[in-house]
């Protein structure tokens, strides 16, 4: 696991490596990673008859260890019978809540990966916004981690790396949701 309080060179390390990934992605990764957000943005609104942030805090709190094709299968049927199901019990009872109205933000993690993934599909121009997830990780880590911890739960350490990719986003001239859209793009395709 890195460190929760990493060095100023160490930070630089991941931001570049969060730059360079940007940079070695093609032009269609780029193209669809820079439009994740606001496709999984209308596909929220669909789900929820137009009502975006219930759509995407649904989505959000039932995208824990699932594909994203799942994630929307798990969602889209959540909305369709009522109730979510399909999932651990902590997740299903999120989704429940946000289902009858209780607002995401009061039921999801704010502060880690859950909370902002609904951020950026509420908001695909949320200047702030990222979604650190195990890719994000290993993007900026250079090391493809597999089945061990990151660590991510901690929030000094998914503060630092949301940091290093906002620090990116700055140098690339993006907003930081799309810079991770775009790099976890091309990571995953790249590692297939």
């Amino acid at each position: 696991m890195i460190p929760v309080k990493c060095t100023e060179q160490q930070r630089a390390a991941y931001t570049r490596a969060v730059i360079d990934q940007w940079h070695a992605a093609t032009a269609d990764q780029k193209r669809r990673g820079a439009q994740w957000y606001a496709t999984a943005h209308e596909f929220a609104a669909e789900i929820a008859a137009g009502d975006t942030h219930k759509g995407a805090g649904v989505l959000a709190a039932l995208s824990a260890n699932k594909s994203w094709a799942e994630n929307c299968r798990l969602a889209r049927k959540a909305f369709e019978e009522g109730k979510a199901s399909g999932h651990f019990r902590d997740a299903i009872n999120k989704a429940d809540r946000i289902l009858a109205g209780t607002d995401p933000s009061e039921v999801l993690p704010m502060h880690i990966k859950t909370g902002f993934f609904y951020l950026c599909i509420a908001d695909p121009e949320n200047p702030d916004a990222v979604v650190i997830d195990r890719h994000a990780h290993d993007i900026a880590v250079q090391e493809i981690y597999g089945q061990r911890d990151r660590g991510l739960g901690a929030v000094g350490r998914y503060n630092m790396l949301a940091d290093c990719y906002r620090a990116a986003a700055r140098q690339i001239g993006e907003i930081p949701s799309k810079v991770q859209a775009v790099t976890w793009v091309a990571h995953i395709e790249r590692n297939r």
